[in-house]
């Protein structure tokens, strides 16, 4: 996957560079990078992040304007008081220019760099997101600052908000620009015992505020593979609290690290692309359970079902905003994978998460096969309303029912797309929903699916009512359906309609003599009442595209 400098700096960004200029903006590909200093001879470049070492200010500005040359995609110095003048070059040779903080190491710089553009940190095919991504994702569910080490304390990723600038405090500040955090802070977490806790297994750790050492409350989490650790979370509290559910978080996004950080260590295990592949096999029926049993150290006989989760969208908008909103959607769906992933875990360790279309799907091993836990619903709603307090994007989330093993994972899926799709999704509706909370919603949108997919079981009574009704301008379908929703309760089917009843029952009658309708026969009530909603329904799912395509076509249940 290519690698742009957005990418990269999204992940290193403040607070150890700033962008001082990108003539051709931020989208430009980055394959690799370099570390020149004044004493290299004149090289080619293409496509490289250099960062110029050895020479700052105004004596980096000729070493600028020969990479520039060299064809590279950026270039990073420390500019001291020549600023002005390296921004000039920049633009002159139409490289991007970097100004990197002068208290920051070039070799802490470089370590965060290559992870992003070796496949480490970046944003790459490691399942949802990266450590970056989770850093930050941790950061918006705790209401803390992040960051990610490993078992040497190296700052691996870390969470990102100009607001969190003013709360950051000395012992963050020092371990992101890559020197020791205070030596007599350290000495007391090893006096008392904090990094022998988080050795030990998963313990959400509290050390309380030190304002005489500069240091604020923290949280901390051991990132752990069976009984050896990986590495470790820590979140320092900002202005507001932590979140009441922040160790919970912590717990899950743990689990969730683990993972990254297995695949960081040894690129032979399931990498992310076929490990993605794999659960999404799952979920469409074509990879066989015990393989993914296997890969993933589950039991295969043990009980699963799949929750979805699906971006709503925020409504229709004007022609010339459909692109911003379709990006704000798949900007959505991304976040929407991290937030799925950290709380499945936190609900279930070996929970697996992929996305596929529109969707986010939750393989959750090891429920109870006869009731609906309310943890699980307790969890989906936790990730509804997450995501909409980030993204201000309504989720919706539909839980199939348990199977016995997970080879019938596919058909949970299924099922929970179901409930998606018979879902009311305005805005006061219910945010989770099981399968069996709307069975017969369920079996109602089958029931439509088969007859709008066979033309040759189609109500000519409903027909010659279309029919007249385009011809006429009239509404006869319309109030018939609400005759029948209110089960022949005329006033009740009047006001939902907002006219008189008289004018409801000369409807009625008029729409029997059009169509020759057989209300006074159930089974011939029943036939006409499905086929009148398959009507309705492929009318709306029909209607011509806003944009103005020539074409509309109704949405897949598969998501």
């Amino acid at each position: 996957m290519e690698t742009t400098l957005r990418q990269v700096l999204a992940a290193v960004g403040e607070p150890l560079v700033d962008v001082v200029e990108s003539p051709a903006g931020l989208d430009v590909p980055v394959t690799g990078l370099t570390i020149v200093d004044p004493d290299d001879g004149p090289d080619q470049y293409a496509g490289q992040l250099v960062l110029v070492i050895g020479a700052r200010g105004r004596d980096a500005v000729p070493i600028v304007r020969s990479l520039a040359r060299g064809r590279a995609a950026a270039v990073a110095v420390k500019a001291g008081d020549a600023v002005d003048e390296l921004r000039a070059a920049a633009v002159a040779a139409g490289v991007p220019l970097l100004v990197v903080r002068h208290d920051v190491r070039w070799e802490r710089l470089e370590s965060l760099a290559s992870d992003v553009l070796d496949g480490g940190g970046g944003t790459t095919e490691d399942g949802p997101g990266d450590l970056f991504s989770l850093a930050q994702t941790v950061s918006l569910l705790t209401n803390g600052i992040v960051s990610i080490e490993d078992t040497a304390s190296r700052v691996l990723a870390y969470s990102r908000s100009d607001s969190d600038a003013a709360q950051v405090d000395e012992l963050r500040r020092l371990s992101i620009l890559g020197w020791q955090g205070p030596p007599d802070y350290l000495r007391m977490l090893r006096d008392w015992g904090v990094f022998d806790r988080l050795r030990g297994g998963e313990e959400v750790v509290e050390v309380d505020e030190h304002a005489d050492l500069g240091v604020r409350r923290r949280l901390a989490v051991g990132i752990h593979a069976g009984q050896r650790q990986l590495g470790t979370i820590w979140v320092q509290e900002g202005a507001s609290p932590f979140a009441e559910r922040a160790a919970d978080v912590l717990l899950g996004a743990a689990r969730v690290a683990a993972g990254h950080l297995i695949r960081r260590r040894s690129r032979e295990a399931p990498g992310a692309r076929w490990s993605r592949d794999l659960v999404a096999g799952l979920l469409d029926g074509r990879t066989n359970a015990g393989l993914v049993a296997g890969v993933f150290g589950l039991d295969e006989q043990r009980p699963a079902l799949v929750a979805a989760f699906a971006v709503r969208d925020r409504g229709p908008l004007p022609a010339g905003d459909r692109a911003v909103d379709r990006a704000t959607h798949e900007l959505s769906l991304a976040e929407l994978t991290d937030v799925v992933s950290v709380h499945a875990a936190t609900y279930r360790r070996a929970a697996l998460t992929a996305s596929h279309g529109a969707r986010v799907y939750a393989v959750l091993p090891d429920v109870p096969l006869d009731v609906t836990e309310p943890a699980l619903l307790a969890m989906c709603t936790e990730v509804a309303a997450m995501t909409l307090r980030r993204t201000g994007v309504r989720v919706q989330a539909g839980v199939g029912s348990a199977v016995a093993g997970l080879a019938g994972a596919a058909a949970s899926r299924r099922e929970a797309d179901r409930v998606l799709d018979a879902m009311p999704d305005g805005p006061d509706d219910p945010t989770v929903a099981a399968f069996s909370d709307l069975r017969a919603e369920v079996l109602l949108n089958q029931a439509l699916d088969l007859l709008q997919a066979s033309p040759d079981l189609r109500d000519p009574a409903v027909t010659l009512l279309v029919g007249y009704d385009r011809d006429h301008g009239t509404d006869l379908v319309g109030s018939v359906l609400a005759w029948l929703d209110a089960m022949g309760d005329v006033r009740l089917a009047a006001h939902r309609l907002t006219v008189h009843p008289n004018t409801l029952r000369y409807r009625v009658r008029r729409a029997v003599a059009v169509g020759a309708l057989r209300l006074d026969d159930p089974r011939a009530r029943l036939m006409h009442h499905l086929h009148l909603l398959a009507a309705v329904r492929s009318a709306i799912v029909q209607r011509p595209d806003p944009v103005g395509s020539d074409k509309s076509r109704a949405p897949s249940s598969s998501g």
